[in-house]
Parts: structure tokens; C-alpha cells; sequence
């Protein structure tokens, strides 16, 4: 019951302002710890080796905290960190927030999807700005949802832990840039990892409660895709909709031509595009509600 709680707390609170304002969120603490450790192990010649272990030791230390966090008596303190280090409400109002400021204003509309995805946004057009915000609904909803979900399931609060540390050395170390390249590969192949059974299931899922069958073209596409995993929850929710996502995008001012996802669907997006991708954001999220409750009971 604790992870079932912990999608309902979550989904009702999401990340209260007046709290987080306060103290650090605990993404925020793992995000000091990282950094620490790139400033301080990041150089000399062995820089693969040394993100390896520095992989390693963060690894050992979530799971130690998970296990010493499940040893405390009463399961509320469990509740409190799996609704804490799920994002679904979190993910659902910032992309909620795209499709309003998209109806009030493209300007509006660019600085709000600025803050969820790293691509450059100052000369988007609308189009451009909905279906930035769809793919990162996407990919967000794997990494942010199903993915800690899944491992809380098979690991409990250590598996949820470990996998939030490395998402989140990922998304800080796990670049190919010349800093990172060599000291950030542990944590974009532990990465890669543990998201492999997620991402795939997402895409299962998206599917499934968006009644398409489309799963033939799911199955093709999504390894097409630069990521090993963004490309499947992507891909169900391009041919669930049926519009076209990915397609060139600017990072860093230069234009990347990435092929479309779903080429022959709709590419002229907007507001209430988004709306449906935040629709389906829910509808997976109560199915994954669905399939923890039979879970719970079949093993009660």
C-alpha cells in the first residue's frame, strides 16, 4: 500500500511552493552531492574510472539510506519519500502550463516551455513550442513516474533511491561534452540501464489507454530514435494522438536535423494538442494505479 499512497499523495499535492521554498528538495540535496563529487574527482587522467566509482559510492549510499529509511517502524515516513521522488502531478501542471500560456500569447507560451526542455526556444512557433512540450510529457512520464514507480516495486526505497541518483547524475554529468564525456559514462550507461524496462513499458502503457492500434509502428520507430529509451514512451504517444513529434529542433543555435516521429501525422499542434497529452498523462497514471492495486492484492 505504501507505493499506492505514495502515487495518491503525490498526485493530489504534487510539489507544494511553501514547502520547497523553505527547505531543499531532496533532488536538490542529490543534485549538491553530484556536483561535489564533479568538482572534487572530475580530473587527473583516469576520469572514466574515477565516474565509475563515484557512480558506485553514490549508488551504495542511496541504497543504504533506503534500507535504513524501511527500517524505521510505521510505513508514513515511506509514503511521505515516494510521493516526494514521483513527479506525476509536477509533470502534469508544468505542461498544463504551456497549452495556457500558448492561449494567452506565443511569447508566454516560449518562456513557459523553456523551463521544461533544453532545447532553444526564442524562435519556435506555436507548432513548435506544443510539440516540444508533448515530447517532454513523453519522456517525462517514463523518467519521472513509471521509471521510480517500477524500481520502488522490484527494490523498494533502495531501488527508488538508487534510480533517482543516477537519473539525476545523469541529467548533470551525462553529457558527451568535453568535461563530461569520459567522467559522466557511468552515469549515462547506469542510466540507460535502469530506465530500459521502464521506457518500454510506458510505451505499453501510453498505448494502451489511448486505444490505437498502433503497436506494429511503436515497435518500429521508437529504436530509430537518438535515445535508447526517450524514443518509446515518444513514439506511443506520437501515433496515440497521431501527430508528429521530434523533427529538427536548435540546441546551442545550431539546427539538428532529427527525423520525425510518426512523419504522416498532424505537425500543426496547439493548445489543445497539449491538453490530450496531458489527458493521456492521467489516464496512464490511473492505469499504473489500477495495476499497483491488483499487485497489492494478489500478493496480500
Amino acid at each position: 500500500m505504501t507505493l499506492i499512497l505514495g502515487m495518491i499523495l503525490d498526485a493530489l499535492l504534487g510539489e507544494p511552493r511553501w514547502l520547497w521554498s523553505r527547505i531543499p528538495h531532496p533532488a536538490v540535496l542529490m543534485g549538491r552531492v553530484i556536483g561535489w563529487c564533479d568538482a572534487r574527482f572530475n580530473a587527473g587522467e583516469h576520469k572514466k574510472q574515477s565516474g565509475f566509482l563515484t557512480m558506485l559510492a553514490l549508488c551504495a549510499m542511496a541504497a543504504m539510506l533506503g534500507w535504513i529509511i524501511e527500517s524505521v517502524p510505521g510505513s508514513l515516513l515511506d509514503v511521505i519519500i515516494v510521493a516526494i521522488l514521483l513527479a506525476q502531478r509536477s509533470l502534469v501542471d508544468h505542461v498544463q502550463a504551456v497549452a495556457d500560456a500558448l492561449r494567452l500569447s506565443l511569447g508566454d507560451a516560449r518562456r513557459s516551455v523553456a523551463m521544461i526542455v533544453g532545447r532553444d526556444t526564442k524562435d519556435m512557433d506555436a507548432p513548435s513550442v506544443a510539440r516540444s512540450a508533448i515530447e517532454s510529457a513523453a519522456e517525462n512520464l517514463s523518467d519521472g513516474v513509471i521509471a521510480p514507480i517500477f524500481w520502488f516495486a522490484v527494490a523498494g526505497l533502495p531501488g527508488l533511491l538508487i534510480y533517482k541518483i543516477t537519473n539525476t547524475a545523469d541529467s548533470m554529468i551525462g553529457y558527451r561534452t568535453p568535461r563530461h564525456e569520459d567522467f559522466g559514462w557511468a552515469a549515462a550507461r547506469l542510466d540507460d540501464l535502469l530506465n530500459l524496462i521502464p521506457a518500454r513499458l510506458t510505451a505499453v502503457m501510453i498505448w494502451a489507454v489511448t486505444s490505437r492500434p498502433n503497436l506494429g509502428a511503436i515497435l518500429r520507430e521508437a529504436p530509430l530514435h537518438r535515445s535508447p529509451n526517450a524514443g518509446w514512451p515518444e513514439a506511443a504517444m506520437a501515433h496515440g494522438l497521431d501527430i508528429a513529434l521530434s523533427g529538427p529542433r536548435s540546441y546551442d543555435g545550431i539546427m539538428q536535423p532529427y527525423p520525425f516521429v510518426n512523419a504522416e501525422g498532424e505537425r500543426t499542434l496547439g493548445p489543445d494538442d497539449i491538453d490530450r497529452a496531458v489527458q493521456t498523462l492521467w489516464r496512464t497514471w490511473a492505469l499504473t494505479l489500477a495495476l499497483a492495486f491488483i499487485a497489492a492484492l494478489a500478493l496480500s
